[in-house]
């Protein structure tokens, strides 16, 4: 292949980048759809620890189910590190949240990371999510969203 040859290959692809980009940015916002309520998330744990915060949500699904999730479960929900004090903002990352068979403890998995799982009393207790940022982080019962949580 020419020297010219690759130049108007490449001049092509550019033009089609271009055409495809503005494609996607012309959609009007109408066409956006919200998620259905299958999807909403709820906070269920959070935790403090020495300039940064952990919460983790579960979808409303399993939070509004029959009593809860049950004995042994694994939901895929979210985990948020915020850093905000730190100058690293807050992140939000999938994992997965395992309920204890005995019902008294969650273990949450950040398995994007590879992190290891980390367990947390349902009554709340002081745990270790990031050994750089989440050590030593004092947590609140499991469904903390609980309007009285703090109240009692």
């Amino acid at each position: 292949m020419s020297n010219t040859e690759a130049r108007s290959i490449g001049r092509g692809l550019a033009a089609l980048s271009l055409i495809a980009a503005t494609t996607l940015l012309s959609v009007p916002a109408s066409a956006a759809t919200l998620p259905d309520d299958k999807e909403w998330l709820m906070r269920m744990v959070f935790c403090q620890g020495e300039g940064v915060t952990m919460e983790v949500y579960l979808p409303q699904s399993v939070v509004f189910a029959k009593g809860g999730m049950r004995a042994g479960q694994t939901v895929a929900g979210y985990y948020t590190l915020d850093l905000t004090d730190a100058n690293k903002g807050k992140g939000l990352e999938p994992v997965r949240i395992t309920m204890s068979a005995d019902k008294k403890f969650i273990t949450v998995n950040q398995f994007t990371r590879g992190l290891p799982p980390t367990t947390i009393p349902v009554g709340g207790g002081t745990v270790d999510f990031d050994q750089r940022f989440a050590k030593g982080a004092k947590c609140g019962p499991f469904q903390a969203q609980d309007p009285d949580y703090g109240n009692k």
